[in-house]
């Protein structure tokens, strides 16, 4: 996997544009002039999460015993169920209600941002392409980097593309997601039984 393919699905998974409702949504509690601050802390919080998974996701893999083949199928399931998520949400959005107050590292940082989701997809990318850590890292960043510029943004995105304009670009790269998924799948089944 190349740097962008590795960071065009980290994008996808991280969903900054599904997320930007939840964000403003929790960050509302915030006084206006602490809302920026407190969003950058939390989104640099979120990239120190997402290298310690890039960091210790072999290992942990390692330890668990989990074969090549496992972590393709393995990951293709964990997208196909996000991408689900995104294309036929549940009520309340994946959080629910969110407390009052100033956020700290729940739930902007973890899980809105570094989620289960895109922790277990660069785990799984860290396994499945060894020796290319300086590769994974930069796709990391880049996806880091442009969710974070979208979600510093959201104030004027929410206004430009209003919640109808964010629902149908969330539920199009839930379909994107789908197509990947069921790709990753299928390499998987492939490789374990032999087919290629």
């Amino acid at each position: 996997m190349d740097i962008f393919a590795a960071a065009t699905l980290l994008f996808l998974v991280m969903d900054p544009l599904g997320n930007i409702p939840l964000f403003l949504s929790v960050l509302k509690q915030v006084p206006e002039e602490r809302r920026r601050l407190v969003l950058r802390r939390e989104l640099l919080i979120a990239y120190v999460v997402l290298l310690m998974f890039l960091l210790l996701g072999p290992y942990i893999l390692t330890f668990l015993q989990v074969s090549q083949e496992a972590i393709r199928i393995g990951g293709g399931i964990v997208l196909f169920l996000i991408a689900i998520k995104m294309v036929f949400p549940k009520e309340g959005g994946l959080l629910g209600k969110t407390p009052d107050g100033e956020p700290f590292i729940v739930p902007l940082a973890i899980p809105l941002m570094a989620g289960p989701s895109s922790l277990a997809m660069i785990m799984l990318m860290r396994k499945s392409a060894e020796g290319q850590w300086l590769d994974l890292w930069l796709a990391v960043t880049a996806a880091w980097a442009v969710s974070a510029g979208i979600l510093l943004a959201s104030r004027r995105l929410y206004v430009v593309l209003g919640e109808k304009g964010l629902f149908a670009i969330e539920r199009l790269m839930g379909m994107v997601l789908i197509i990947m998924a069921v790709q990753m799948l299928l390499e998987g089944t492939a490789q374990y039984l032999n087919l290629r």
